[in-house]
């Protein structure tokens, strides 16, 4: 039996306790929460699952080496101490990425050059040769974290950010991030239960992530390739077991996943995206403007989106939010509403009050992931009781 080892897994800030749950139904065992981090740990196969599975990861690492750093002489011996010819040989090439949160050192590209150092000099020593740098597609990829004087030496098991899930060939104007997607749809409760809609699709990222977490379809099974590949202990055999495992536990949907948007581009995009994530038998997409549209299917509906925003696009934002606002109270009752905004200000133009509030950011904005219910029956008397609370 494989030994197991510790890994780390980055997500954005919110997403910390689903992303912790995620782990633990997939098998991870001593799973902890941080910052933007989960830790835990998993033999060899659970690192490719991991990779595979985990829908709010944005990437995979697995430490190597924790030590105490108070000068580029002590990072250097350390880096040096370690028998990098365990990880890769001289012919092969690497990059070093650093995160930095350390008065001792406040350059990354310092801290990623003497680190470099320490492992060119210790292949020329031994074998003559220097390991070449390829920041574009290296063989290993080396990840340096410095917490005050605390060191973490990682390899990163991912390579790219994990939000590139393989699927997305067309991005129009504003495209969300595939994990951001994920990791909201998550929080809204989504679990394919219920029909759904995307009323502002865009290129059809929130659609293709909910279709994929109704059917239970692994988050990065269209992905090109994982960093892993290139590894002295690549197992070729054991990643298409695991592929297989995972492909037997997708599930059949019985509802209907629907995307509007009012522009044909994007309609023609999301309908593309569909097609290469080969969800096409699901998701159904409409040029349609919102705010013309009521709601198609009896029973709940569930919606999120991620409605255009001013700093992108110029629209007349106080219409427009009031426009959703009364859309949702004329046209949806029985459903669910869910979107993210980074307009704070803006909310208070729906004229409805949310039933929850999550802090969330999108890209480096600050932004609220926000629930409407909206009830059946009488929604006039239903709705001014519950903004007089």
């Amino acid at each position: 039996m494989e030994k197991n080892f510790k890994m780390v897994a980055k997500t954005f800030f919110g997403f910390e306790d689903i992303l912790a749950k995620e782990v633990q139904q997939l098998g991870g065992q001593d799973v902890q929460t941080g910052t933007r981090v989960v830790t835990f740990s998993g033999d060899k196969g659970f690192m490719y699952k991991a990779n595979l599975s985990l829908r709010t990861a944005l990437k995979i690492l697995k430490p190597i080496k924790w030590f105490k750093v108070f000068n580029d002489k002590s990072l250097y011996d350390v880096i040096s101490s370690i028998d990098w010819s365990q990880f890769m040989n001289e012919k092969q090439t690497f990059v070093v990425d650093v995160t930095l949160y350390s008065e001792a050192f406040n350059n990354s590209q310092f801290v990623a050059l003497k680190t470099k150092d320490a492992i060119v000099d210790q292949f020329r020593e031994k074998t003559g040769v220097r390991p070449s740098i390829d920041k574009d597609f290296p063989d290993l990829r080396i990840h340096i974290h410095l917490d005050r004087d605390q060191c973490t030496v990682s390899l990163d098991t991912s390579g790219e950010s994990l939000h590139q899930r393989g699927y997305r060939s067309a991005t129009n104007i504003a495209p969300i991030n595939e994990v951001l997607a994920a990791g909201m749809l998550i929080l809204s409760g989504w679990d394919g239960t219920s029909h759904f809609l995307d009323p502002m699709c865009g290129s059809g990222t929130i659609l293709t992530e909910a279709a994929m977490i109704a059917c239970n379809i692994p988050a990065n099974i269209n992905r090109k390739e994982f960093a892993f590949e290139k590894w002295n202990d690549w197992d070729n055999d054991l990643f298409d077991q695991i592929i297989d495992s995972l492909m037997k536990k997708t599930r059949e949907f019985h509802y209907t996943i629907k995307g509007y948007d009012k522009a044909p581009s994007a309609v023609r995009k999301a309908q593309d995206n569909i097609l290469n994530a080969n969800l096409d038998d699901y998701v159904t997409i409409e040029q349609k403007d919102f705010f013309e549209t009521e709601k198609q299917s009896d029973g709940p509906l569930h919606m999120v989106f991620n409605p255009p925003y001013g700093e992108r696009l110029n629209i007349d934002m106080e219409r427009f939010y009031r426009e959703i606002g009364d859309t949702f109270k004329q046209s949806y009752p029985n459903t669910q509403a869910w979107f993210i905004t980074a307009n704070l200000e803006a909310l208070k133009f729906v004229g409805l009050k949310p039933s929850r509030k999550i802090k969330l950011f999108n890209g480096k904005l600050e932004a609220r992931l926000v629930k409407y219910d909206i009830y059946e029956g009488s929604k006039r008397t239903k709705f001014q009781n519950r903004e007089e609370e």
